[in-house]
Formats: C-alpha cells, sequence, structure tokens
C-alpha cells in the first residue's frame, strides 16, 4: 500500500505491542548497574554556557574556562583496546573492570550535563568535581586489572598511564558533527558520497543537540540518499571462489526480547551495553548466559539447529512518544527514548570467500562488528552501513538515510570473515578474528569462514526523526552502529552450511 493511502502516523496504533512493551519493561526495569562495553574513549559532554558570564575580557580563556562555552570532550585513553593480552583466567574480572571504567565515564558525563550552570559559573568545577574524581577511580580499577593478570601471569607495567583523562574542544574530535556527508562502509567498498548532511528540517527533533533525548541525532546526521553517487565495489570472484550461500530464517523479534545487556564483552553485567538490544535466535541471552545455557537455549530460527545469537541496538522513532522503558536502564535512564521499531524484514546470509574455499566455523566463536564508540573513538573499527531499499549500491557509513516515498530505511552489517584457528574470543573481543584484505584473501594466520551478511529493514516515515540506540556520550551518532554474533549451531547443520556455500549452492 504506498504510504499516502496509509493511516496517518499520530492515529496509527504505536508499533510495539502491549505484550512487547510489557516484557520490555520488565527486563529493562530488571538491570542494575550502569555499565558500558569497552574500556575508554572520548566522551562528548554538553555543557553550555550564556555569553557574559563575568570573566575578565582581558584575559584569553582557559582551556577549563571553554568547557563553560563550548561542547566539550572527556578524553581517555582505551583501555580495552591497549589490553590486547589477558590469561583466560583473569579474563572475567579485567572485563568487570573494563565495564567499570565505562561506568565512571558515563558518570562523569552525567555530572558535566547535571551541574552545566554552575560550571558556566565555575570552570574549575569541571576539574575540581569530575576530572580529578574519575581519573582516580580509573587508577584503581587499573590496578586491579593488573593484580589480576599479575595472579596469573606478568603483571602489566605502565598500565597506570592510561588513567589520565582531559578536556578538549569537540571540533578536534573524530566524527566531528559538522562533517559533510558519509563515506561508503568499509565491508561493501571505499567510494565516498557526494551528499552533504541534512536538509535543515530537523524532524521535529528539537534545538541544541537535536533528538528526543536532547542529545542527538541532529539533522546535518541525515543525508538525502538520491543526492548519494553509488559507491559499492563488489569484490571480483577468483577462480576457486566458494559462491554458495546459506541463508538461517529467525524472524524480526516480533515476541520483542530486549535488553541492555552485552554477554560477550560484559559477561555477568545488567546494563552493561547502557542501551537496548533487540534480540533474534537464542532466547537465553543475557548478561549471565555461560556457552551452556546458550547451547540449551530455546530459539526463533525455523531451524531448530541454529541456536546462535544475533543482536544489534535498536532504532527508535523520535517522534515525541515514550516507550515502555522510558524510566529504565539502557531506556530513558541512558537517554535512549522513543519508539522502539520492530524490522519489517531481517536476512541473515552466509556466504562464502572470492578466493577459495571456507572452513567452519567453532561452535560459540564471539564476532562483534563495528563499534559502539566509533564517534569518539575515531572509525578504525566502524562497519556502520546505511541506505534505503532501491538504493542500497549507495552505502552511507557516518549519516543517516533520508529515504524517498516508497522505499525503506536498511542497515547492513558484514560480519569478519577470517578467523585465526584457534580462539573462539580474545581479550579485545577483535584480535580473533579479521576482515579479509582488498585481494579477498585472509591475513596471514588465518583462514577464511562462513561470512554473516545481516541485512535489517525498517518502515520508517520519510526524513530525518529516528535514531539508533548508543551509549549516552555517543550522541545517537549512525558511525556507532554495530551487531553482535554467537555462533550456536549444531555441527550437523554447521557442516551443511560449509559444503553448499563451497559447492556453489542456494540453501536456506
Amino acid at each position: 500500500m504506498p504510504r499516502s493511502a496509509r493511516t496517518p502516523r499520530s492515529s496509527r496504533t504505536p508499533r510495539t505491542s502491549r505484550k512487547k512493551r510489557s516484557s520490555l519493561a520488565n527486563r529493562a526495569i530488571a538491570a542494575s548497574a550502569a555499565l558500558i562495553l569497552g574500556g575508554g574513549g572520548l566522551v562528548a559532554v554538553n555543557v553550555y554556557a550564556s555569553a557574559g558570564e563575568g570573566r575578565p575580557s582581558a584575559a584569553p580563556p582557559t582551556r577549563a574556562q571553554n568547557v563553560g562555552r563550548q561542547m566539550s570532550t572527556i578524553d581517555c585513553p582505551d583501555a580495552g583496546n591497549e589490553l590486547r593480552e589477558v590469561p583466560e583466567q583473569a579474563r572475567g574480572e579485567v572485563d568487570r573492570e573494563l565495564a567499570a571504567m565505562d561506568t565512571q565515564i558515563t558518570d562523569a558525563y552525567r555530572q558535566f550535563a547535571d551541574r552545566k550552570e554552575q560550571i558556566s559559573q565555575d570552570p574549575g568545577l569541571a576539574e575540581n568535581a569530575v576530572l580529578g574524581p574519575l581519573r582516580s577511580k580509573r587508577t584503581a580499577s587499573l590496578d586491579r586489572i593488573a593484580i589480576a593478570i599479575g595472579r596469573v601471569g606478568e603483571r602489566p607495567t605502565g598500565i597506570e598511564s592510561l588513567a589520565g583523562c582531559s578536556l578538549r574542544a569537540d571540533d578536534n574530535a573524530p566524527g566531528n558533527p559538522g562533517g559533510t556527508g558519509g563515506s561508503g562502509s568499509g565491508d561493501t567498498g571505499d567510494g565516498n558520497d557526494t551528499g552533504t548532511g541534512g536538509n535543515g528540517n530537523d524532524g521535529g527533533q528539537g534545538g541544541g543537540n537535536g533528538g528526543q533525548a536532547g542529545n542527538g541525532p541532529q539533522a546535518s546526521d541525515f543525508v538525502d540518499i538520491q543526492s548519494v553517487q553509488p559507491n559499492v565495489d563488489r569484490p571480483r570472484q577468483r577462480r576457486g571462489a566458494s559462491r554458495g550461500t546459506f541463508t538461517t530464517d529467525c524472524g524480526r523479534n516480533e515476541k520483542g526480547k530486549f535488553n541492555p545487556d552485552n554477554v560477550i564483552v560484559a559477561p555477568g553485567v545488567s546494563n552493561g551495553a547502557h542501551h537496548m538490544h533487540d534480540y533474534i535466535g537464542n532466547q537465553a541471552n543475557d548478561a549471565f548466559a555461560t556457552d551452556d545455557v546458550l547451547a540449551n537455549g530455546a530459539t526463533t530460527c525455523r531451524n531448530q539447529g541454529d541456536r546462535s545469537t544475533y543482536y544489534w541496538p535498536v532504532l527508535r522513532l523520535q517522534n515525541g512518544q515514550d516507550e515502555a522503558d522510558v524510566d529504565a536502564d539502557g531506556g530513558g535512564r541512558d537517554q535512549n527514548v522513543g519508539e522502539i521499531q520492530t524490522p519489517s524484514e531481517v536476512t541473515l546470509k552466509f556466504v562464502g570467500s572470492p578466493v577459495g574455499r571456507v572452513t567452519a566455523m567453532p561452535r560459540f566463536l564471539r564476532i562483534i562488528t563495528g563499534d559502539a564508540k566509533a564517534f569518539t573513538n575515531g572509525d578504525a573499527n566502524a562497519n556502520a552501513s546505511w541506505s534505503c531499499t532501491g538504493f542500497e549500491d549507495r552505502q552511507l557509513k557516518d549519516k543517516y538515510p533520508i529515504c524517498p516515498e516508497g522505499s525503506q530505511v536498511v542497515r547492513t552489517f558484514a560480519f569478519q570473515s577470517c578467523w585465526d584457528g584457534r580462539n573462539t574470543d580474545s581479550a579485545n573481543h577483535r584480535t580473533h578474528v579479521a576482515f579479509a584484505r582488498a585481494d579477498g584473501r585472509c591475513p596471514k594466520g588465518f583462514r577464511a569462514i562462513p561470512q554473516l551478511v545481516q541485512r535489517i529493514v525498517y518502515d520508517v516515515p520519510p526524513g530525518p526523526g529516528f535514531a539508533v540506540d548508543s551509549f549516552p556520550e555517543q550522541l545517537h551518532k549512525p558511525i556507532t552502529d554495530h551487531g553482535d554474533f554467537i555462533n550456536v549451531f549444531d555441527q550437523r547443520l554447521m557442516q551443511k552450511m560449509v559444503r553448499c556455500i563451497n559447492d556453489g549452492r542456494r540453501c536456506r
């Protein structure tokens, strides 16, 4: 049915059913400690002051005084990225401390937001009441990490250098929101689009940083997909390529399973993601799910041999309406508000290698693609791909698409397709897997595995007015989009997938 013939949005039934909202509220309210994925990064903070705060006009503004005049960031080393070698026996304690360090940064962000008026009057308050205590807490966490590693291996030296945090102007931050149109995603090509940010219409998001929660996105985070030039460069299939595909049908999260946990990065930590996730596949996934729990969990996948878990941040409409989690962790308490949208379509397809055969994934292999902190960390690990149906030869990395009438928003994740042949996880949850090189071959020491390509489609009103959930300090930027996968295929079905792909067949 054409969009113009539908019932107006204001009079339509909300997309989240009462049962779904109840499930969401119960699960979200049960989440406790507010802990974030990762171990550091730059925290974007909204601290503005009116002109003429009584400072001597003759004196140039100091670094601290700038805090009261402009948007600033808290610049902290990313401890999670630095700790690449962690003994398995210490992994749990280290992960919990890294999550605690993220909570410390988020608390500092909230203090800036809550005290912006006081800081504008007394810029020294930023250092004395926020940054100083933050460094002390990080120092204590890093010391506990060093002790945990030292119990079972060689204690790391110099780790205390990761405690330091400082302020700087946001216009020097990676992913500056004033930039122009996004570049082609790393998983689909390196071409650049020609679009500029936004069309000047904030879609009812309000002033300042925009967004229903007041912390993004801005109108400049959107671009008309029709202004973007095609930028997808498909890899050339070489002789001996594994050309088959294997598609698994696991639904669209019609049952409304949500939680703000992340069992890969913050096992045992409620609200370890600080934003709400959609889950399809395995229904036992939460912060406390062990491999055994996942192996015995129910699944929404049509083939019961696939008990894998697939999850990603929810997409919300910024239309002024509240969701059931408006007062819950991962939702409103973490500045993620608006109506959660159930995808209109989800496709989970595993594809082969353009240069050779693939080998089976190990059971319980964990893969994170993209970077939930890419706005502040930079785009080294970013893997966001935004587009519109009918225009998927045009992919955006750091902009949301404005789709024309009759077209729907598309999020695509192409996961890492190379495995180190030994580990199902790594200390930073990244180095055990890798992307193929430009020529399609895996890096030295890695072997090709079936590549998960995840496509999620949403029927949302055209124009600005939607946002992906994010950590509060990431300002709901599209470049922070990411996906998570844990392989819980049984051995028989995994072998069937590998044979199908290597034989060049299309299987479902």
